[in-house]
């Protein structure tokens, strides 16, 4: 079993400030970094942090170099990405001083994934494989699609939520993992049993995982056993940034190796606290013997 994440590689652009910027205001950063990013590559280097075999597809473009490079330190089988002409894929990130970011998104080469990419890549998974899917990329309909054909385990983080994931086919899925943002966007509530019940109703096999921030996360299997319920780990935010990835990776990392779903939130919840303590996105995640330490320390 191994796992295929077609996703997004961004520059990462931090500035932190003492307060999100508004409309019409100019405000001078307190500090600026650069640091490598996306929704898509922080998963896969959780997922590798937390043990699991994942190759990653996407696109590189001008300037992303360094991204490829850090896959590949993390122990990421980069031979599905594909170098394009344009722009690295790129995000403008604003921290405040409490933790919490904002971020304002911008595609570039992570709109460049091509059918022939898409269908290279998988002709080298099959049943029991997981693909791991955000909405920072294009072609995603054709990849739930194909990937569905094959017999594939398909795991959706729908951020950004908009109009694009109208041609996804959500009953194809198995795992839906959203914050409370995206369960509002996707069933009308950001209430997680409420969210649950409608996501429920309109795709019966489609298990989903709602993140609460400080209020912990809750876990709803399709198959019908009991919803579990994890409450978050204390910990002092320095940046929130990649926290849901973070818990992603190690959530399906766990899935992967068949532990129970309690253990599985477990591990993904205290992977999350973990990485929030640190600046960055990719390089606040945890390693797996970080995690393991913590766990004995705790137990």
């Amino acid at each position: 079993m191994k796992a295929l994440n077609f996703g997004s590689l961004n520059l990462d652009y931090v500035y932190q400030v003492d307060h999100f910027v508004g409309p019409g205001e100019t405000l001078s950063a307190l500090s600026q970094s650069v640091n490598p990013g996306g929704k898509g590559l922080n998963q896969s280097v959780a997922l590798a942090r937390a043990g699991a075999p994942v190759y990653h597809g996407g696109c590189v473009g001008a300037g992303g170099e360094l991204l490829a490079a850090l896959l590949e330190k993390n122990g990421v089988d980069t031979r599905f990405l594909r170098r394009v002409e344009a722009i690295q894929g790129n995000a403008v990130i604003q921290v405040a001083p409490s933790g919490e970011n904002c971020i304002l998104l911008f595609g570039g080469s992570n709109q460049q994934v091509s059918r022939a990419q898409i269908e290279e890549a998988l002709s080298q998974f099959g049943p029991g494989d997981y693909l791991v899917l955000q909405n920072e990329i294009n072609n995603l309909p054709l990849l739930v699609d194909l990937a569905h054909e094959r017999g594939m385990i398909l795991a959706l983080n729908p951020s950004p939520y908009n109009e694009r994931l109208t041609g996804v086919d959500f009953a194809k899925l198995s795992w839906l993992l959203v914050n409370e943002v995206e369960a509002e966007q996707i069933s009308g509530s950001g209430e997680p049993q409420a969210a649950w019940e409608a996501v429920h109703s309109r795709w019966p096999g489609v298990s989903l995982v709602v993140t609460l921030g400080k209020r912990g996360s809750v876990a709803f299997p399709a198959g019908g056993g009991e919803p579990v319920f994890q409450p978050a780990f204390p910990a002092k935010a320095v940046d929130t940034t990649g926290a849901g990835d973070t818990f992603t990776g190690y959530f399906l990392a766990g899935l992967m190796e068949a532990r129970p779903l309690p253990e599985c939130m477990v591990r993904a919840s205290l992977a999350a606290a973990l990485s929030v303590a640190r600046p960055g996105a990719a390089d606040s995640i945890p390693t797996r013997e970080e995690l393991e330490n913590e766990l004995a320390r705790r137990s």
